[in-house]
């Protein structure tokens, strides 16, 4: 599922899907991506959602990731098999790769909605 970067969270990105969030409890280390439209509007993740990822927090068993494949930001589920990851898409498990710490752009620590339906 393709994420669209919006940028840090310290450079105080207003947003309506941030009322009322308090920003300062993130590190600095943290940046905001919306979930684009191959989500759709139903499920845990929506179409527009926002997503505060941690780039320095490391990838665990069941954590959300943000990757880079083929040019595009794209969400996972990852999956610890040992010392190895396993990227599984959030919508379809049949894309699944293995790959590496270093592959991980950061771990997704908060979700907000603008909408609730």
């Amino acid at each position: 599922m393709r994420v669209n970067y919006l940028g840090p969270l310290c450079a105080g990105i207003s947003h309506p899907a941030l009322e009322g969030y308090d920003l300062k409890r993130f590190k600095p280390t943290c940046y905001l991506v919306e979930v684009s439209e191959e989500a759709g509007v139903v499920g845990p993740l929506m179409e527009g959602d926002l997503l505060v990822v941690d780039e320095q927090k490391p990838a665990q068993h069941a954590d959300l990731v943000i990757v880079e494949v083929e040019g595009e930001q794209r969400l996972f589920n990852s999956h610890r098999i040992g010392g190895q990851i396993r990227l599984i898409p959030p919508t379809d498990c049949s894309g699944s790769f293995a790959a590496r710490q270093s592959d991980v752009r950061g771990v997704v620590v908060s979700q907000a909605r603008r909408y609730v339906l």
